[in-house]
């Protein structure tokens, strides 16, 4: 079964607000078997709203839309509504009184604004807004299903959550929407997709395979829709069983929203380690992803950004004559780094960076994006060069993630696992 999302109104458009509501309706439907397959937004336009309308209706048995119900002349949705569905408004006394009584609670004037919240189309179901004045609406026609629901999130959160989803669940015989992820780092995703062809070739032809890169990691969705749900986890389950043994050095885990970071917090934990961070060119984003999990103080001892030279060498113990012979950025010093910053900590394991983070300062030699990564062991001090691009933000972001990938492999003991991320 599927569904179109519609947001309306003209501050999306602009990009004066971002759309959260969309993404929290499209969870919503899934979760329930209902596959969205198109989102879109338009203005406090009648036109384009019934535009919307007629395009999403042809394919799909259900749409719902958020925005345009509040008490203002540019909220032009119910109008239009009742106007698409031959429907005259009429006062819905129940939604009247619940107005009246929270602006009441409130201290606001129960105005004629405010009244005409009241009104709804004639042959819709009325679905109670109980945190604010806008009811949700529900309209069927010839086997469709359009719901309208006011634009403000946490109210749309409610009505979605307490009404729409059980009156769909009612209404249609709704099959599972299936999805399960695993999140990869250390492979580019043009490698990645070159390394998993044989497998993604076999895929049985009712599971879909997406990627989904970003600078810290490259997630890979299998999913499977209107399906038995137990029939589909299995099916999954046993296709990530096979990659784990393609590529599991390169897997981080196996769920949306696990990071580099929380999986060496893990390890770290279960094996009673440390860890400090020494930085330059990441400027603390390495000790900030550490530090944003909870209980991060059972494993991280410290950070120290030491941006200049002269901090390398008072803060960290950075020998003078190896910056001058081989500079700031440099297998040497990023070394020398990791080693201090152990040092100084107690820690068991320390991770260091130094390098260009852009967009000026490289040359030949050492282009914008080039970084030094070193980890120092109980046993050893590893370093490995990396080269990024040419944007700041997103060198920060790369440097860090891979400076704690490298901390996982040797934590893993799987450092000789060739790694290429920094391919662009």
């Amino acid at each position: 079964m599927n569904a179109t999302i519609i947001t309306i109104g003209d501050e999306i458009l602009i990009g004066q607000i971002v759309d959260t509501n969309s993404a929290f309706i499209s969870r919503c439907l899934n979760d329930a078997g209902i596959t969205v397959i198109e989102k879109l937004s338009v203005g406090d336009q009648r036109q384009e709203i019934v535009r919307a309308l007629d395009h999403s209706l042809l394919r799909n048995e259900v749409v719902i839309l958020t925005g345009g119900l509040g008490p203002t002349k540019d909220d032009l949705t119910k109008k239009t509504l009742a106007d698409y569905f031959d429907m005259t408004l009429v006062r819905d006394e129940q939604v009247y009184r619940m107005v009246e009584q929270m602006l009441s609670l409130r201290g606001i004037e129960f105005n004629a604004l405010n009244k005409e919240q009241a009104l709804v189309p004639d042959g819709c179901t009325v679905l109670p807004n109980r945190n604010g004045t806008a009811p949700g609406m529900w309209f069927e026609r010839d086997g469709h299903v359009v719901v309208s629901l006011p634009g403000v999130p946490f109210e749309m959160k409610a009505l979605m959550q307490e009404e729409v989803m059980p009156r769909l669940k009612k209404r249609f015989a709704l099959h599972a929407n299936v999805h399960r992820t695993i999140i990869t780092f250390g492979l580019a995703e043009s490698v990645l997709a070159e390394t998993i062809a044989p497998w993604e070739n076999a895929l049985p032809a009712f599971l879909h395979l997406a990627y989904l890169p970003s600078p810290s990691a490259i997630r890979l969705r299998l999913s499977a829709y209107d399906t038995d749900r137990e029939t589909a986890e299995r099916a999954i389950n046993d296709q990530f069983a096979a990659l784990e043994k393609l590529i599991g050095p390169y897997i981080v885990g196996w769920e949306d929203g696990t990071t580099v970071q929380e999986s060496v917090a893990s390890l770290l934990k279960e094996r009673r380690k440390t860890v400090a961070v020494a930085e330059s060119c990441t400027g603390g984003a390495i000790a900030s992803r550490f530090t944003a999990l909870p209980g991060a103080s059972a494993y991280f001892l410290c950070g120290v950004v030491s941006y200049s030279n002269e901090a390398k060498i008072a803060l960290l113990g950075v020998d003078p004559e190896t910056l001058a012979r081989h500079g700031a950025v440099s297998r040497e010093v990023a070394e020398q780094m990791a080693e201090g910053v152990r040092r100084i900590a107690g820690a068991d394991y320390a991770v260091a960076t130094t390098g260009i983070a852009g967009p000026t300062g490289g040359s030949p030699e050492k282009p914008v994006g080039t970084v030094w990564i070193a980890v120092a062991t109980p046993e050893k001090t590893i370093a490995r060069k990396m080269v990024y691009g040419k944007l700041r933000e997103q060198n920060i972001e790369r440097a860090s993630a891979s400076a704690i990938n490298m901390l996982r492999l040797i934590l893993l003991d799987r450092f000789d696992t060739p790694t290429n991320e920094s391919i662009l």
